[in-house]
């Protein structure tokens, strides 16, 4: 899931961007901008990127039996 071909760009997960808080980055072309903005020069940082939690199984959803061994 961290190396998907359609993440969507953006600064946050930007190799030239630093995190300054939770709704901008420092960018070293373009200065302060908002976490979700992009320009041309966006290169992919998968280790910028926090991959959002599996969901849980609801075990009201299952019968029993699929839970045992």
């Amino acid at each position: 899931m961290l190396f998907r071909k359609d993440i969507e760009p953006m600064c946050l997960y930007c190799a030239r961007g630093v995190r300054l808080g939770d709704q901008s980055v420092g960018c070293r072309r373009c200065g302060v901008v908002p976490a979700d903005y992009h320009c041309r020069a966006f290169r992919y940082d998968p280790m910028k990127r926090i991959p959002p939690r599996p969901v849980a199984p609801d075990p009201e959803k299952h019968a029993r039996e699929e839970f045992s061994l």
